[in-house]
């Protein structure tokens, strides 16, 4: 792993680095990225701001869950509604949710109805690697990634003999989480298998609510996952991957109800990918995700089922012109369907689409200029563009200026819910410019600063009845900027953001988007003891667009330890909100009021890692 750091280091800028670099390796470094063009690449090659947590960064950080990981990503906000396993709201310099792609293993995770991505529901223990780009990516990606793309990639096996990891957490308020897996490989073939287990009692998250919400919302999920790859020769690679999370969450029902709501996520894809010559890599990807669930009422036989599958394919070539030159040429289609007993008036639809994109890497300047074509079966015909240009002031500074441009289609809910939803609807178009100064201050210090805006024409918000309409134009202004350093051993992330997220006609800041956050992780490891603190501080924010809700602003500080025991057994230990401060990240009606919904407050958990030899 160290050989392939060093490497990764020592050659020079190249859109097919995957040549030299392995896929699987690089998954397994902080310095690579895949997700920006869907190749591996130096994250310094990229026009894109990201961000990479490694698995080994998501076990030294210890998050509860995805949502908390993310929380640390500059100009990424999360706003729950409801306990654990409840819908989180993900803003991405501050566009909302469904503004913003999420793909697990290169596969499109959004609800076709809602257009949620279920984060909530992915168990942290099974995942190998979170890459996440601010900004938007919708030359390469199209729909939906405005904000900017999140992929999520499951545990992966190594070279080595097969390996048993056992897990075991337990916690506050009735947390448990139990994992198995077994991984393994050899220079040709590489699998995982894993399987989880998470219970919780939960918290009561109303205060002043209905009777039969005066109860704790328990959250249970079992998860199994299966990733396997092998070469045939130096020039063909072929895998699958699969991830599959059933389970059940209690929510906080209005009119008195005790609801909870029965999942079932599933999605299975699999890739080919050929080196044709020096200059020519293809790779073939499919997928197809089914997204389940029943919400049910304890006190009523009734229940309402929400079913969207997707299936999608996409070709990309990546094409080495000369040592300057290169381009990514590619297509893709993915189709939507809904099995609801909530009927509506439409209930599948397609898109279909080619992209073009070139890069040129020079000594003075490099740019990367882009063009998509979409086709929507309901929407027609869209063309989108991307340019960047980037400038590198001396070896250790470097300017990047960038425009792209994005639509979104309206979710099977915006249009057809019933008596919420609005077939009038247009789609959402987008405007984003962004500057971005990258520097690397010592051998240990780097800093990445960015200020952006971004312009959403016809975006597409609830009115004061809960009617989907679109708005004539919301403008985000914002900056955000990431310090990585390391000191006397120490290791240190801070990330700050600013955002100003307007309705241009009204003038009131977008609902739930706090206009200033930051976050800091504080690192140390002597020898076979780790100690860490984390600080994350969010400012006021409203919950509704009207400005009439205010939601308080708070500051979490977080502990956490480990103790390598032996080579083969890891304890770990974290205390969560360690002031034990009361706070909320979202409101919620009763009796023609609004009260705050509880979050957690102190949280302490201890974890066992056992990986046996065999």
């Amino acid at each position: 792993m160290k050989r392939l750091a060093l490497l990764l280091g020592l050659i020079p800028a190249s859109p097919l680095l995957a040549e030299t670099l392995e896929r699987e390796n690089a998954l397994k470094l902080p310095q690579t990225l895949i997700t920006g063009n869907r190749q591996v690449e130096a994250r310094s090659d990229s026009a894109s701001a990201n961000s990479v947590f490694t698995r080994d960064d998501i076990d030294r950080l210890q998050p509860t869950s995805l949502t908390d990981l993310l929380s640390r990503v500059p100009g990424v906000q999360v706003a729950r509604s409801g306990g654990r396993g409840g819908l989180p709201g993900i803003y991405i310099r501050g566009t909302k949710s469904a503004q913003s792609l999420v793909l697990v293993d290169g596969q499109r995770m959004a609800n076709a109805t809602s257009a949620d991505s279920n984060l909530q529901y992915l168990n942290i223990d099974q995942i190998e690697r979170v890459e996440v780009l601010r900004g938007s990516r919708s030359v390469i990606y199209g729909s939906d990634a405005i904000g900017g793309v999140i992929q999520i990639f499951t545990r992966r096996g190594s070279a080595q003999a097969p390996q048993v990891r056992l897990h075991s957490a337990v916690g506050s308020y009735g947390s448990t989480l139990n994992s198995l897996g077994i991984s393994g490989g050899d220079t040709q073939t590489r699998y995982n298998l894993s399987g989880s287990l998470e219970n919780t009692a939960g918290i009561n998250r109303t205060t002043v609510s209905y009777p039969v919400d005066n109860d704790h919302d328990a959250y249970r999920n079992k998860s199994v996952s299966l990733n396997l790859s092998h070469t045939f020769t130096d020039t063909l690679e072929v895998g699958v991957s699969a991830l599959k999370n059933t389970g059940k969450t209690e929510l906080d029902a209005m009119f008195g109800q005790k609801g909870y709501s029965d999942f079932d996520i599933s999605s299975v894809g699999g890739f080919v990918d050929a080196q044709i010559n020096d200059r020519w890599n293809s790779r073939v990807e499919w997928g197809h995700s089914e997204n389940r669930e029943k919400t049910r009422d304890k006190l009523s036989p009734d229940h309402y089922a929400f079913n969207t599958y997707r299936d999608s394919l996409n070709w990309q070539n990546n094409l080495t012109l000369n040592d300057q030159h290169s381009l990514i040429v590619g297509a893709d289609s993915y189709e939507d369907r809904v099995r609801s007993s909530t009927v509506f008036d439409e209930d599948s639809r397609w898109n279909r689409a080619a992209f073009v994109q070139h890069r040129f890497h020079g000594a003075y300047f490099s740019t990367e200029l882009g063009v998509r074509h979409d086709q929507n079966q309901q929407f027609g015909r869209h063309n989108t563009w991307s340019a960047s240009l980037s400038v590198p002031l001396n070896v250790d500074n470097e300017l990047l200026l960038s425009y792209s441009e994005g639509f979104r289609a309206p979710t099977f809910n915006d249009l057809y819910y019933p008596q919420f939803g609005n077939p009038a609807l247009k789609p959402e178009y987008s405007k984003s410019y962004e500057l971005q100064w990258r520097s690397q201050l010592t051998d240990s210090s780097r800093l990445e600063t960015s200020i952006y805006r971004t312009d959403i024409r016809d975006a597409i918000v609830a009115d004061a009845n809960f009617i989907q309409q679109n708005i004539g134009a919301a403008r985000i202004t914002g900056f955000e900027s990431a310090l990585h350093q390391e000191w006397f051993g120490w290791q240190s992330s801070l990330g700050v953001a600013m955002i100003d997220p307007r309705d241009r006609d009204t003038g009131h800041t977008l609902s739930r988007r706090a206009r200033r956050t930051l976050s800091l992780d504080v690192d140390r490891q002597f020898d076979r003891l780790g100690v860490g603190a984390s600080w994350q501080a969010v400012s006021s924010s409203f919950n509704d667009d009207d400005n009439k809700q205010p939601i308080g602003g708070y500051g979490l500080l977080g502990l956490r330890g480990n103790w390598i025991a032996s080579p083969e057994v890891r304890l770990d230990l974290k205390v969560d909100n360690l002031l034990d401060k009361s706070f909320t990240r979202a409101l919620y009606s009763y009796d023609g009021n609004y009260y705050g919904y509880r979050e957690e407050r102190r949280n302490v958990q201890l974890a066992v890692t056992w990986t046996p030899a065999l």
